[in-house]
């Protein structure tokens, strides 16, 4: 059975996937390996669109166990990893190996598809990968929008039969910048698919040291048809993972100087009001105790982070404002 599952919108440089944007590809492999091999495009096998949505739900979610409706909370996930900025192909496959090995095998929550797009690898590139997002966010949405329909009809053919039809929720992990990718790709799926609400597309949203707009959720309850609405409208849970100690994002601070302060480095803005399924953990302490090194990465690296995670997708934790010590 096929272990690692890529969707990319990176252009194929030779054997390997490069910095450029290309067209929107499939691919899964079932071999073993580190990032340094799996780089090489030869380890794995293209697939039409048809042919990944099918092999998803055939070798993967057909093996998640059945469960009765009142433990749905405990159905295994299809979780959806969004790298961030200054990522080559290889650092993506490498973070996307460990959180599919580190975070998700630990209680056996399901299987992570990477979802990897041509950030420029280099520090300086910040504005070219900001860039480099935002038109990555259409090949993303198309994504999204391929998983609504399958949502779609896997509900209506469960209201015509009666009988449950998908085993598995989907949730999505991003980190840094690849928050504002997935934050542009939801308005868009909502936007054309789903006002009003008709469906929840994602179980879970983790948002880790998310490069984008502490005031995102500011209209509350309220339906403005933003960004933030249609995250919160599209998702069951919006969980953000932050710290102060976070220096690529005083930095991202710095160069958008004209804008609100980071989500992941300052938490929700606490003077707008937030959608009762969006909330916060300042992870700042985690830190502090573990002497984490490399902060804006530390939440995959540190065990205690890697917990939290893990029962963000579990649905193990309460879904308010807290502060973890």
């Amino acid at each position: 059975m096929a272990t690692q599952w890529m969707i990319t919108n990176r252009k194929q440089h030779g054997s390997e996937l490069g910095p450029h944007e290309g067209p929107l590809t499939f691919w899964m492999t079932d071999k073993a390996g580190d990032a340094a091999k799996l780089k090489n495009l030869k380890e794995w096998q293209q697939l039409k669109p048809a042919e990944f949505v099918g092999g998803l739900r055939r070798k993967v979610a057909a093996q998640f166990p059945e469960l009765p409706d009142e433990e749905n909370e405990h159905e295994h996930h299809v979780t959806l990893f969004v790298h961030g900025f200054n990522n080559s192909f290889e650092d993506a496959l490498g973070r996307y190996l460990q959180i599919h090995s580190a975070i998700l095998r630990k209680p056996k929550l399901g299987i992570c598809v990477l979802f990897t797009w041509p950030s420029d690898g280099s520090k300086a590139g910040y504005f070219p990968d900001r860039q480099d997002a935002r038109s990555s966010a259409d090949e993303l949405a198309h994504v999204l929008q391929i998983l609504f329909d399958y949502l779609a009809e896997r509900q209506e053919a469960a209201m015509r039969s009666g009988l449950k039809t998908c085993k598995a929720k989907t949730s999505i992990i991003a980190h840094s910048m690849g928050n504002y990718l997935v934050q542009k790709a939801m308005q868009t799926v909502w936007t054309r698919k789903n006002q009003p609400m008709l469906l929840s597309l994602i179980s879970q949203l983790v948002m880790v040291a998310a490069d984008v707009d502490n005031d995102l959720f500011g209209a509350g309850e309220t339906v403005d048809k933003g960004d933030g609405d249609a995250i919160a409208n599209l998702t069951y849970r919006v969980t953000a993972l932050y710290t102060g100690l976070d220096p690529a994002l005083g930095l991202s601070a710095g160069f958008k100087h004209f804008g609100k302060r980071r989500l992941g480095r300052s938490g929700l803005d606490t003077h707008v009001p937030a959608p009762d399924n969006v909330w916060a953990a300042d992870c700042t302490e985690i830190f502090r105790k573990a002497k984490a090194t490399n902060i804006h990465s530390a939440y995959f690296d540190v065990l205690r982070t890697q917990d939290l995670i893990v029962s963000v997708l579990a649905l193990m934790i309460l879904a308010t404002e807290h502060v973890f010590g």
